[in-house]
């Protein structure tokens, strides 16, 4: 079985079978050449080691942890070389990875999590120890417990056209403990440098899919990853490129940058490009992988599949560039700062948003403070944002932009953005307070209902909004823009479709404000407001 949000259907088990059935007999073949001589034609010039020939039988019964490690540990004596995994599937526990080593896995190769056994009957490496689990979720405070990890190695690779099937692993519970021998990743990387993953894919992954924390110099390219919680978690990491990556999360998030203090030390996550992307949270696990698009209904998971920076955020974000993606049938992007670190030099364009879940942005500083006594709040600052369609979406929030009493958010330019939702919102929601909950976790939904339906800004300073339109398919009795403690926005050729005496822009304790050409509202220039509307 795969767990509690997996694929139920025998059929559907068939059919992930299938994609590895021409390997048993290729075991067949393995198992017939005398091993030495194997071992003679997989050590050739190249440095190439097939698994077969250190006694993986490929035929998913037997287990081959041992064997692969066998080939791990050959390659790395040898200088470093390739581990070929030839069509067929290998049932594992925690593969160990090492540097100047590549794992290639062919077309039709699964390596497949083995069931977690009995307590205490072996299974998944532990979890090491960590000093610092206290300020992060266990997932991110131990890398050990997974099936594939390596720590303080360089030059790594994992590549081929096969598949990673976290089959066995488990998608974890928050700051909760495991059981001995119980792994819930499926790829772990620490403090390693010069890594590649490229070309294959990866189902139910556990807590993470991709766990790397302090890896510099990170390539992450054409993968596809159809899993039951986060697809990619990159982690305190340096010089990171994601590419042409189609991820189907609908349990949790998709591609998430975050900077825990996991380490022992704030480090920031910095110079990361996120191009060409999908992410959504639209389709029954297993479904994105076999190209049947199954959607799966609100009923049955959350839909998340997002863009996120945070939550873990003690060094924060700096130098991140997302371009090109597709967001679909999930939350939007997140950018969220709330234990200490700063998140600027950001810029996010061309980005198309379909059946957005709750708000197609959510942009937050506050002070979780989940981190070392005596850390400042952190600064959110810098933020380019351009070239966005957002159609289809919810309408029970707006884009949120808040900072806290006292820490606004500073220096954000928005611009070429279109944003349809499905309208609805009553004079009720119009006049709600949102809470200020700047110690909570991040998360838009825990505002509630929000009175503006485009944008609600509040704690920032200088904002600029360019070319912005907002529109509704059901009359929505909410203004489009609120402005709450905003200090120095200047709006130009902005509108948002409003109904019969419902005004555009509702400000609240806003200085030197300006909006220009966008009627039917007036050039209007107010140096100082407690209360208006526009």
């Amino acid at each position: 079985m795969f767990g509690e949000n997996s694929l139920n259907s025998k059929s559907m088990r068939r059919d992930f079978l299938k994609l590895t059935s021409a390997g048993v007999a290729g075991s067949a073949i393995g198992a017939a050449t005398p091993l030495a001589a194997a071992k003679a034609t997989s050590i050739g010039s190249n440095n190439e080691y097939d698994v077969r020939s250190f006694g993986a039988k490929g035929d998913g019964k037997t287990f081959d942890t041992s064997a692969i490690n066998k080939a791990i540990d050959a390659a790395t004596a040898a200088g470093g070389g390739t581990v070929r995994f030839s069509a067929g599937t290998y049932l594992c526990y925690t593969i160990h990875l090492k540097s100047n080593v590549a794992l290639y896995l062919g077309p039709g190769a699964t390596i497949l999590a083995a069931d977690s056994p009995a307590e205490g009957s072996g299974g998944y490496d532990a979890p090491e120890p960590n000093a610092w689990d206290k300020y992060q979720d266990f997932g991110h405070s131990h890398w050990h417990n997974s099936l594939i990890w390596g720590e303080d190695i360089k030059n790594i690779s994992i590549l081929g056209q096969g598949l990673i099937w976290g089959k066995g692993l488990s998608r974890g519970s928050g700051d909760k403990p495991l059981a001995a021998g119980v792994g819930n990743k499926a790829i772990s990387l620490k403090n390693c440098h010069n890594v590649t993953l490229r070309d294959f894919s990866i189902l139910h992954g556990g807590h993470f899919a991709i766990l790397a924390t302090g890896v510099d110099n990170l390539t992450i390219d054409n993968l596809l990853i159809d899993t039951n919680r986060d697809g990619m978690d990159i982690d305190c990491c340096r010089n990171v490129r994601v590419s042409n990556c189609s991820v189907n999360s609908p349990w949790d998030d998709g591609i998430c940058l975050k900077s825990s203090y996991g380490l022992g030390f704030a480090r920031a996550t910095d110079h990361v490009t996120i191009i060409n992307c999908y992410v959504t949270g639209g389709y029954e696990e297993g479904t994105l992988l076999d190209a049947t698009y199954k959607r799966i209904g609100p009923d049955k998971a959350p839909r998340n599949g997002r863009i996120k920076f945070g939550t873990e955020s003690n060094g924060g974000f700096r130098n991140v560039t997302i371009s090109n993606c597709v967001v679909e049938d999930s939350r939007g992007i997140a950018l969220e700062t709330v234990d200490g670190g700063l998140l600027e030099d950001v810029s996010i364009s061309n980005i198309t948003m379909r059946g957005v879940t709750d708000v197609p942005f959510f942009i937050r500083l506050g002070s979780r403070m989940r981190g070392p006594e005596g850390t400042p709040v952190g600064k959110l600052r810098r933020v380019n944002i351009s070239d966005i369609v957002s159609s289809y979406g919810a309408s029970r929030q707006a884009c949120i932009i808040t900072g806290i009493p006292g820490y606004p958010i500073e220096d954000l330019k928005l611009s070429n953005i279109l944003i349809l939702h499905e309208g609805g919102g009553t004079k009720e929601h119009a006049a709600i307070q949102p809470p200020e909950i700047e110690t909570d976790y991040p998360d838009p939904n825990r505002f509630g209902p929000m009175p503006a339906h485009g944008f609600y800004i509040r704690h920032v300073k200088r904002i600029e909004m360019r070319d912005v339109d907002v529109q509704c398919e059901k009359e929505d009795l909410r203004p489009g823009f609120i402005l709450d403690d905003v200090d120095g926005a200047g709006f130009i050729h902005v509108k948002a479709q409003h109904a019969t005496d419902v005004p555009t822009f509702a400000l609240k304790n806003v200085g030197d404000f300006g909006i220009y050409l966008s009627r039917p509202i007036a050039d209007t220039q107010l140096e100082k407001v407690d209360q208006k509307t526009l």
